[in-house]
């Protein structure tokens, strides 16, 4: 389930930091009321004099998008009006759709189904991972960009959507009903080996009852340990991470920050904690809560590291809204793991070290690995066995 919600992931990492939406009513660009500075004299000259008709929705998106891009904050990002919706709803772990993950396959141009959903309208209907989107109802898409296709596969919860697919060489039509799917944040199994493996897609929404309820269960069958994996986990809520790292970790300082202004705040785990060995998979895609999770677990001398050098990701965002219905999520503070470092530009180094080819890479990405024919998860193990070994 590796690429659950990677289709989003042009917004960059995400938001680490406390939920926390602020109302604004800026005057970045409002075009034809004569607001002084740059920004507003380029507009009304735009307005006034250019010889093509101006869409101004499309220029303030351009703009905004530009401001931010031009502030080095490798972070920031804007979301335009028509977006917000679909990326608020993904923080929520759920989106009204079909179920499925799409991305445009490199080799033959179309767009290919590389995550169904369980129990999905799209799983409904018959669709399977692999299957290539090449007609909505009866409109032919190929040739057609992700985005394009994507829109045309949105709709209302209750309507019905025809997706036509190649399977085989064969196109089939397989008609299902748009309804609200709750997103699959976390997976876990209990591998050959006795270990427990919990694959955290991110963590958004319930990502901490999610993680906390497979621990328990895999605990409950047994594990002699658990392997964490956050390979590809962009980020998500500081606060679904903390829970995690509280139900594991022994009492202490978890996460440290400094706002803009240098005011400081620190979460700390309680007492309570589990004494199981445990191993955490990253990679140089394990982005802000993700690689502070590892980071934690480091540090307290609680898990195995195993896999690559993470990015190094030590600010948090916060997503402020604006008048037209867009937003801007940007930087506005630094945070620091439990030891006090911050991880921009350093990241974490594993325990172990394994490195992966480009093709092994992209089949993790895809989920297409069993637990035994991936080289970084039987690292895990043997590091696991080793620290057990007399």
């Amino acid at each position: 389930m590796k690429f659950l919600l990677k289709v989003l992931a042009f917004l960059g990492a995400m938001l680490l930091g406390s939920a926390l939406t602020i109302m604004l009513l800026p005057k970045v660009i409002m075009g034809q009321g004569g607001e002084s500075g740059k920004l507003g004299q380029l507009m009304d000259y735009l307005n006034k004099y250019h010889v093509e008709e101006l869409n101004q929705e499309e220029l303030e998106d351009a703009a905004a998008a530009a401001m931010l891009a031009a502030t080095g904050d490798r972070w920031a990002y804007y979301i335009p009006a028509d977006e917000y919706e679909s990326y608020k709803a993904q923080k929520d772990s759920a989106y009204v759709g079909i179920g499925v993950t799409v991305s445009l396959n490199g080799d033959n141009g179309l767009i290919e189904v590389v995550n169904v959903t369980a129990g999905g309208p799209a799983d409904s209907a018959g669709m399977q991972t692999h299957d290539f989107i090449v007609g909505v109802d009866g409109t032919d898409c190929t040739g057609m960009t992700l985005e394009e296709v994507q829109t045309m596969i949105r709709g209302k919860a209750g309507t019905e959507v025809t997706i036509t697919v190649s399977r085989d060489e064969v196109n089939l039509d397989l008609t299902m009903v748009r309804a609200t799917v709750q997103i699959q944040i976390v997976a876990y199994e209990l591998l050959p080996s006795g270990y427990g493996y919990i694959d955290i897609e991110n963590f958004n929404r319930r990502s901490a009852q999610d993680t906390i309820a497979a621990m328990e269960e895999l605990i409950n069958q047994g594990a002699k340990g658990l392997i964490f994996d956050v390979r590809f986990n962009p980020g998500g809520y500081k606060d679904e991470m903390v829970d995690v790292l509280d139900y594991i970790l022994p009492e202490g300082e978890l996460f440290i920050t400094e706002d803009y202004k240098g005011d400081g705040e620190t979460d700390y785990s309680d007492a309570n904690c589990i004494d199981i060995p445990i191993a955490v998979l990253v990679n140089g895609d394990s982005y802000s809560a993700a690689e502070f999770f590892a980071a934690a677990l480091q540090e307290y001398e609680y898990g195995i590291i195993v896999g690559q050098q993470t990015t190094g990701k030590g600010h948090y965002q916060v997503t402020f809204n604006l008048s037209d219905g867009s937003a801007a999520n940007f930087s506005i503070g630094k945070y620091y793991t439990p030891n006090g470092v911050n991880l921009s530009g350093l990241g974490i180094t594993p325990d172990v070290i394994v490195d992966l080819d480009e093709e092994t890479q992209n089949q993790v990405y895809f989920g297409d690995l069993t637990g035994e024919d991936d080289p970084q998860i039987q690292a895990a193990i043997d590091a696991l066995e080793s620290q057990d070994s007399p």
